[in-house]
């Protein structure tokens, strides 16, 4: 696929030129990576001199590495998995960013499927070995479908658990928080960083990527045995498992309570507070005067809609406490917001360390480096 001027002459094969999911999938990928730098440091021009180089997959490794996927499903004389472009489905079948694991299964799995009058299929989720099928549905559905033969193509295509999420009003909310049936293996299974995952928990895509950003916020911080670690907005866990292994005391919050779940099996002797971080900050005071003296610092990983602005009032508060603060966000806007708030609080920002989690597409992650 030969480029010219930053464009790409056409899409890979298995790729539907129509398909709404890589919005730069017609760029190469040193001009995706230019066009995200040049966003980011725009959204975040107040400190744009501080701007370390973007961490990246190398060119072509972006093929299958998107381990975790939210498919629409219709019945065309069989079911279709794909995206919606102007509430037309997009199949992609063998869709190149898919991991192997993914297309695998919607190849052996799918054509297993009743027809829609028995089994009401809306979505596809899959997060690496964990298959959820969302039906539009309070009532179970008839499983004569699982039979030996369907069970030998789920043990083949390397899933380990299949759910099915019974939620008649499915749409913006996926998942009906009681809906949940497990029909054949087990709850949890592990990501590429060896972290245990279920099938709703938020975890990141590129465990290389994710890898390198967690080295340079462990570099920034640098948490030392027996030294603290509030890990705001935590996960499964991933984050607080390096602290921990680090000999440094954490506590992390986490609202999803089986990512909260997970986090505890993957940080042995961390402490995890399911809910919002902002009213979870009671219980935050009191594990800070825990520390007594002892050196603190502070993680953050919070979703697009940024920090609480409880939080940021309380890291302010408590400015004297955190030496360090390392803030990794998939929003600059919010992010942005955030940053202005932690400098008038007396929080200086030494660092920004893109990170292209999402090859092929607009979207970025960065990282901001505190103290």
């Amino acid at each position: 696929m030969k480029c010219n001027n930053g464009l790409a002459n056409s899409s890979p094969p298995g790729c539907p030129p129509e398909c709404p999911g890589c919005d730069h999938r017609l760029l190469s990928e040193e001009a995706s990576r230019r066009q995200k730098e040049g966003w980011l440091r725009s959204a975040l021009a107040p400190w744009r001199e501080r701007f370390e180089p973007m961490q990246a997959l190398p060119d072509g490794a972006w093929r299958g590495y998107r381990s975790r996927v939210t498919l629409h499903l219709r019945w065309r004389e069989g079911w279709q998995a794909g995206l919606l472009r102007r509430d037309e489905l997009i199949p992609i079948p063998g869709c190149p960013v898919h991991a192997p694991l993914i297309n695998r299964s919607l190849e052996l799995l799918l054509p297993r499927l009743p027809e829609p009058g028995r089994f009401p299929l809306a979505w596809w989720v899959q997060s690496g070995a964990q298959l959820t099928l969302v039906l539009r549905s309070h009532r179970e559905p008839p499983l004569e479908w699982l039979d030996e033969r369907t069970l030998r193509h789920l043990e083949e295509s390397g899933l380990e658990g299949l759910w099915i999420n019974l939620h008649p009003a499915t749409g913006r909310r996926l998942f009906a928080k009681r809906g949940w049936r497990l029909l054949w293996g087990r709850e949890w299974s592990r990501d590429a960083m060896g972290n245990l995952h279920g099938p709703a928990s938020f975890r990141q895509l590129s465990g290389d990527i994710a890898r390198r950003a967690i080295d340079r916020a462990e570099a920034h911080l640098r948490p030392e045995r027996g030294e603290g670690v509030v890990d705001l907005y935590c996960g499964i866990g991933s984050t607080l498992r390096r602290w921990r292994e680090r000999g440094s005391e954490a506590v992390g919050v986490e609202l999803g309570g089986e990512a909260a779940a997970c986090a505890r099996e993957n940080a042995p002797g961390a402490t995890v507070l399911r809910g919002c971080c902002a009213q979870r900050l009671p219980q935050l005071e009191s594990w800070l005067e825990e520390m007594g003296g002892r050196r603190v610092v502070a993680y953050l990983n919070p979703p697009r809609t940024g920090l609480e602005e409880e939080v940021v009032a309380w890291l302010v508060r408590h400015r004297d406490r955190f030496s360090r603060l390392a803030y990794l966000s998939c929003s600059a806007g919010t992010q942005r917001r955030d940053l202005e708030r932690l400098e008038v609080g007396g929080y200086g920002v030494e660092a920004l360390a893109p990170f292209d989690f999402f090859p092929r597409t607009r979207h970025v992650e960065n990282l901001a480096l505190l103290a």
